[in-house]
């Protein structure tokens, strides 16, 4: 008897949609409605006194292949001239009483050992620069 009963009513399988879709389209008929409605938030932004002052250009610091100095001052035309140690160490005295916020950037050779490039970075940070910085090309 159970089993003629199933037969004649089978099961519906299907969701009806239907009723989704009308809830949907009220809902995006209210949002086209209300949305030109709301004002944007306006934001008050804050003014500063001074203008910003524009970036210095940095000191770079050249090691080439055979390990030997040389200094490049971007602001003074990026004319490269050779130094020792101590010339350095002078030369970025000097430029950093003119300037102590000065970046100091240290371009090395591909094939220079990175205890060179450290010795230079320790020899940076003795002489109190706050700004260093390793310079690479882009592929």
């Amino acid at each position: 008897m159970n089993n003629s009963r199933r037969s004649s009513h089978p099961q519906m399988s299907q969701i009806n949609v239907v009723p989704y879709i009308d809830v949907m389209l009220v809902l995006l008929v209210i949002f086209m409605i209300t949305a030109p409605l709301m004002n944007p938030g306006q934001i008050d932004l804050p003014s500063v006194g001074k203008s910003l002052a524009p970036p210095v250009a940095p000191l770079e610091v050249i090691i080439k292949k055979d390990t030997t100095l040389a200094l490049r001052d971007h602001a003074r035309g990026g004319v490269e001239f050779p130094v020792s140690r101590n010339e350095l160490a002078a030369q970025l005295q000097q430029s950093l009483k003119k300037n102590p916020d000065q970046p100091v950037v240290i371009s090395a050779d591909r094939n220079v050992r990175y205890e060179e490039v450290v010795n230079v970075m320790d020899m940076l940070q003795q002489q109190h620069i706050k700004k260093i910085g390793l310079l690479a090309k882009t592929r």
